[in-house]
């Protein structure tokens, strides 16, 4: 039977160093999940990476295996030795695994809890999954839940209150670093979704925000235009430095942006002006090493932890809320998972039990010598009828379960009775296997 197990390694577990090269951007992602899909018992597989975390929801047919696998592909391509990077690596499995991708997508789980993003970052994993041939039953399910109960998160509860994001955290780390932001000139790096909270965030405090676009220039000169800035090319960023009081960069650029060389001579003509850079990319845009320039003070996201302490208390009550839905939301995704195995793991049982009662029967072919026909008969009804009610009570409590460990206990079952259920075996072939089993052939006298 497949099995869902979700791995990867977010702020929780690893620092920014690290997250950096784990990152995958959207062709690194489309060539991963290619070869992550194409590796043995790997059926399905969806990538999600963000400056939080990279993680991955894989449907395998060996979990311990398939972890294995997974730990060594993402370590080589991060470039990291896989027993350096195990102790930033956590796993999880089937209702475990659904749990943790549904606080992910409730927020419940991000540096910022209640932050806007990451529903939207959870969407575009999932559908770049569907368009690369990757995603398929289980993970169509189970991310369609999870968007279900973000949805529902958000609608129910308060903890989307205020929108916070790292955008406005970053305006907030600002306006205690500078003080007022009215009048002050702040660049923004990036203009996808990051980069334009941060400027919503800023033009709020008063700041006119000059955006510098890496690609998309279009794009900055819209945003320019709806928060009252200004726009420039990226080749055009040495002069935005020089005139900066403060750096937001939010980009997917897979290498340093600003690097520390070039940023000194930057500095050397701004007079001994202070600038603060603040780094919400991963991987980083700002070289670690222009923090140890002269005037320079530089936040990376991980740097944000003091801001965000601040505004959790705010939302701790809404999140206890947002916990009960997403268990309920659990609930029913364990008691779909478990039908899934549940009926196959029943027909399977009782197959398994008529072929040994079969298998007696025909051992003892033979010894008969006095018995008639209908004695055989009636031999192979007792076999039948010993095997249906050995297994009636076993087989009624079994469709009974609802709860979140159906899946573990169907596994022990198999275990125990060493049964082997199809791949792709269906609820309604495994009631016609029950029903062909009620009903072994009869012995021909």
């Amino acid at each position: 039977m497949s099995e869902l197990l979700a791995i990867g390694a977010s702020y929780k577990t690893a620092p920014v160093e690290v997250r950096e090269r784990l990152a995958l951007s959207d062709a690194r992602s489309g060539e991963f999940l290619r070869e992550l899909h194409g590796a043995t018992d790997v059926h399905e597989a969806v990538a999600l990476s963000t400056c939080e975390r990279t993680e991955l929801y894989v449907v395998v047919g060996d979990p311990v295996e398939a972890e294995s696998t997974v730990l060594s592909m993402l370590a080589r391509q991060a470039g990291i030795r896989p027993t350096a990077l195990a102790g930033a690596i956590y796993a999880h499995r089937n209702c475990d695994a659904a749990r943790h991708l549904y606080r992910v997508t409730a927020s419940l789980d991000s540096m910022l809890v209640g932050e806007a993003e990451i529903q939207g970052q959870v969407k575009r994993a999932y559908e770049a999954a569907l368009a690369r041939d990757t995603a398929g039953p289980l993970t169509s399910h189970l991310f369609k839940a999870a968007l279900e109960t973000g949805k529902r998160v958000r609608s129910e509860t308060a903890i989307g209150e205020r929108q916070m994001s790292l955008g406005s955290v970053a305006a907030a780390l600002a306006r205690e670093t500078l003080g007022a932001l009215a009048g002050r000139r702040v660049v923004v790096i990036g203009t996808g979704e990051t980069g334009e909270l941060t400027t919503r965030a800023l033009a709020d405090g008063g700041c006119a925000p000059v955006f510098v676009a890496t690609r998309r220039r279009a794009r900055a000169v819209a945003l320019a235009r709806r928060y009252g800035g200004e726009s420039m090319s990226f080749d055009e960023l040495p002069r935005a430095l020089q005139a900066a009081d403060a750096v937001v960069s939010a980009t997917a650029s897979p290498h340093h942006l600003i690097e520390a060389p070039e940023l000194a001579e930057v500095l050397a003509a701004r007079g001994g002006r202070p600038l603060l850079l603040i780094d919400l990319a991963v991987p980083r845009d700002v070289d670690p090493a222009c923090g140890d320039l002269d005037g320079v003070t530089l936040y990376d996201v991980d740097d944000l932890d003091a801001v965000i302490t601040r505004n959790l208390r705010v939302r701790q009550a809404e999140a206890r809320k947002a916990e009960g839905i997403v268990e309920e939301h659990i609930q029913g995704f364990a008691a779909w998972l478990g039908s899934l195995e549940v009926l196959p793991t029943v027909a399977a049982l009782r197959t398994h039990a008529g072929e040994i009662a079969a298998q007696v029967v025909r051992d003892n072919d033979g010894k008969w010598e006095s018995a008639s026909a209908r004695d055989l008969e009636r031999v192979d009804a007792i076999a039948r009828a010993i095997v249906n009610r050995l297994l009636h009570a076993p087989t009624a409590r079994m469709k009974e379960l609802r709860d979140d460990r159906v899946h573990a206990r169907m596994a022990i079952v198999r275990d125990l009775f060493g049964l082997s259920v199809e791949e792709g075996a269906t609820a309604a072939g495994a009631e016609a296997r029950i029903a062909e089993v009620r009903e072994l052939p009869r012995r021909r006298a």
